[in-house]
């Protein structure tokens, strides 16, 4: 049976988890996220024997995309995410990465952009495209429904939610998204968030203070 596996590799000023998720039978994976500092997620792709076939983002915030297109260029493989709602963050990258001291930052258009009922693949793995606005209007959350094991980006965190003070950011979408699509995929998904330690979707309903009815 195909397994999923995933190791986090923490980028950015901000700690950002990109990841590299893969397929453990086929040794072919996806980087999650690549947010900057590619030197070191080239190292820990090299360290970890696997075959990178594309990149996927979940949202166009600097320290989620901002080493997405140097990234793509050094691996010669496709960008997939996120929704086209967050077009207007990844045109300005370079602007936003030299406000915070990240000047390797570049805007990134991907090869393909998601949207709800899409579907991407990692080796044999599949995953399931959900949007899910409110930290940004287009972001994305991908689920593997095999192994109950969700990318969440900054819609979800292990007791905490996104952001939503950025521009187009809005608080009633996001606990909306998180609600209306993070809940229907059941109890025991674990989730793999932009920031901070995995979390599952039962114990953040019951415990997480920003989700209280």
């Amino acid at each position: 049976m195909t397994k999923l596996q995933a190791f986090i590799i923490p980028v950015t000023p901000f700690q950002q988890n990109c990841s590299l998720v893969f397929d453990e039978a086929r040794k072919i994976g996806a980087i999650v996220d690549p947010g900057g500092d590619v030197p070191s997620i080239l190292e820990a792709i090299g360290q970890s024997g696997i075959t990178i076939e594309k990149i996927l983002l979940t949202h166009g915030h600097i320290d989620h995309a901002g080493g997405a297109a140097e990234l793509r260029e050094k691996l010669g493989v496709p960008i997939e995410g996120p929704h086209t709602e967050d077009l207007f963050l990844l045109e300005t990258l370079a602007q936003t990465g030299a406000q915070y001291g990240m000047t390797d930052a570049r805007p990134v258009t991907p090869d393909r952009w998601l949207k709800e009922g899409d579907g991407v693949t990692i080796g044999d793995l599949a995953f399931a495209v959900y949007e899910a606005p409110g930290h940004t209007p287009g972001s994305v959350v991908f689920f593997n429904a095999d192994s109950r094991f969700a990318l969440v980006g900054d819609v979800l965190f292990k007791g905490s939610i996104g952001r939503t003070d950025f521009p187009r950011g809005d608080h009633a979408t996001l606990i909306r998204s998180i609600k209306e699509k993070l809940y229907p995929l059941g109890d025991d998904v674990v989730c793999l968030p932009g920031h901070g330690q995995p979390c599952q979707i039962g114990e953040e309903r019951l415990s997480n203070p920003f989700l209280a009815d």
